[in-house]
């Protein structure tokens, strides 16, 4: 089953059970990824490394915004409520990205068959990291990648 098929599942249920959270944000991912369908330069078909694309950027930004509302504490709290919901909902359709120990093991064996030992050649290593194939968080490989290095 695809991303959107599941989508358009956990949809249907939830317009039956008047489930408004679920509902509103399966109809923002599904703006967005028409957004990103109608964009400049799209080429390709409506699969699920879209939707993948599209959720895990939505959720980048809905993780920064979360950090903004929790500073405005109480008046924030309903707003952090929603975007911990979103985040929570959404991770289902997400890749499970590698730990920090797995992270920092790939890190290690990308800086050995590069053979870099160089802070200043840490972009090197961290693009080769990320085009490794793995999921992986950039901040976090980034962070790795400097202690690794010593920068």
């Amino acid at each position: 089953m695809t991303i959107e098929e599941r989508l358009q599942a956990e949809l249907e249920r939830a317009l039956r059970e008047g489930d408004r959270a679920t509902r509103d944000v399966i109809r923002q991912i599904r703006s967005e990824v028409g957004v990103a369908r109608t964009a400049p330069g799209f080429r390709g078909e409506v699969d699920d490394d879209l939707y993948r694309r599209v959720i895990t950027s939505y959720v980048k930004r809905m993780k920064k915004a979360r950090a903004s509302f929790a500073a405005a504490g109480e008046r924030g709290a309903e707003q952090v409520a929603k975007i911990d919901f979103e985040v929570d909902f959404l991770s289902r359709f997400l890749p499970q990205a590698l730990g920090e120990d797995e992270t920092r093991a790939l890190v290690r064996r990308t800086i050995a068959e590069l053979g870099v030992d160089d802070p200043k050649l840490a972009g090197q290593v961290i693009g080769a990291v990320m085009k490794s194939g793995e999921e992986v968080d950039g901040a976090l490989v980034a962070r790795i990648v400097r202690e690794e290095l010593g920068a």
